[in-house]
């Protein structure tokens, strides 16, 4: 099929079965933000809103990689570390080259094994967070700052040729709402997220041109947008540019042109502004209660961050059994898991959480039938003789129940459901 630029057409597209099928994808935020590779010592994003409103959680963002935001926001505890650790001089740029630097011991063929071994179908890495330092040698850095503003080494093109020698697909992360070299406005609520996004014409042909260019270059699986994206940009264009090229590919949905109609109020899930067109939603650290007929994808980190943060440790990781209780979870009501990895600034993936990463690895060795390939069931939650939640997914005209915990006993009876002589009961 031809997509023509208009929302009528693009909405045509059908979700590919590659991506409804793979369930488990391998986050990766890396960039200058890795080198000091520090935030404050917090809870996740949603709980500090909870406790601290909108203006004390961004004064103490748990995302490493907000770390130029949480600088210029004013006297937080991230503009004190950085006058102490680097200097009063030191400015944020000055992570350039320590980066450019330590990049050089990067190993992408190492990584990609890695995610191999997990049992990721995808990977998706930032190619331009926030801060505007883009990972691959773009034809066009921002204007705004010296010289070019991006890695020596391209580590969009090696990693998607790693990741793609390893039988998974590559997605690619643009920020192509906030591009702090254009905008130096701090964001210090909710709205502010928003009402920073750049709107000129200039970053406007800026961003398109980048996202044609990651198109051409990698052909990227997935189209990762983050934010939002300049109203005044032909976003249906853009999108039919991309099924064109890659009429297997998915777009997010975090491309919405408008601001949010209100600010989420305690407890409730923090999501984008829902996006004209989108082959799935991207709830960030959260889930959906119930099986959900559109297509989503729940994102988060190990830990509280996405960039690495040196502050955390094993108390602030999910555990393997909270880990694996969730994807079940997620998978049961129609989710998939984009799990994120925040690499120190020389490609090591700190040992915590290669040690998560495997232990899903090991997991889905044994279960990965009940995972992989499967469709929501008529009911995605269960019950057990032992009060143990199950979760259930379907395949091929098989049932699969997961119990979310070890039952204490040899045997255990799901309740509410019903067999016959022809049935059969096994395990993984």
């Amino acid at each position: 099929m031809n997509y023509e630029p208009t929302y009528e057409s693009v909405k045509q597209h059908p979700l590919p079965q590659w991506y409804v099928d793979g369930k488990l994808g391998i986050f990766v935020h890396w960039g200058l933000f890795s080198v000091p590779a520090w935030a404050p010592h917090g809870d996740d994003i949603d709980k500090q809103v909870a406790e601290k409103g909108w203006d004390g959680m961004f004064a103490n963002n748990p995302y490493a990689e907000w770390y130029l935001n949480t600088y210029r926001v004013g006297e937080t505890p991230t503009r004190r570390f950085q006058r102490e650790t680097y200097g009063a001089d030191f400015t944020y740029d000055d992570f350039i080259p320590m980066f450019n630097q330590a990049v050089e011991k990067w190993n992408p063929d190492e990584w990609a094994a890695l995610f191999e071994q997990v049992g990721a179908s995808y990977v998706v890495l930032t190619t331009k967070h926030h801060d505007g330092f883009l990972l691959w040698p773009s034809a066009l850095t921002t204007p705004h700052k010296p010289g070019s503003y991006a890695t020596q080494r391209d580590i969009v093109g090696e990693l998607t040729d790693a990741v793609r020698k390893h039988h998974m697909s590559m997605g690619l992360y643009y920020s192509g709402g906030l591009d702090w070299s254009f905008n130096e406005t701090p964001v210090r609520t909710y709205m502010d997220v928003y009402s920073t996004i750049v709107q000129t014409p200039e970053f406007v042909d800026y961003s398109v041109a980048h996202w044609r260019e990651l198109i051409d270059r990698y052909a990227p699986s997935i189209m990762w947008n983050d934010i939002g994206y300049p109203a005044a940009a032909n976003l249906p264009e853009l999108i039919a540019y991309y099924y064109n090229a890659v009429p297997e590919g998915v777009i997010n949905d975090r491309w919405s042109q408008r601001l949010p109609e209100r600010i989420p109020g305690p407890g409730e899930m923090i999501n984008p502004p829902p996006a004209t067109h989108a082959d799935y939603t991207t709830p960030e650290y959260a889930t959906y209660k119930h099986i959900t007929e559109k297509k989503w994808e729940a994102t988060r980190g190990i830990g509280h961050s996405f960039g690495y943060n040196q502050n955390e440790g094993v108390a602030d990781y999910l555990s393997l059994e909270e880990l694996v209780r969730s994807f079940v979870d997620i998978v049961s009501k129609n989710g998939n898991l984009l799990l994120n990895v925040g690499p120190m600034a020389d490609g090591t993936i700190p040992d915590l959480q290669r040690e998560r990463l495997l232990g899903l690895g090991a997991w889905l060795n044994v279960n990965g039938e009940a995972i992989f390939g499967t469709r929501p069931w008529v009911t995605a939650e269960g019950s057990s003789s032992e009060d143990i939640p199950v979760r259930f997914t379907q395949k091929d005209g098989s049932l699969y129940a997961a119990l979310l915990d070890t039952p204490h006993t040899a045997e255990i009876t799901l309740n509410g459901l019903r067999a016959d002589d022809a049935t059969t009961v096994h395990l993984l």
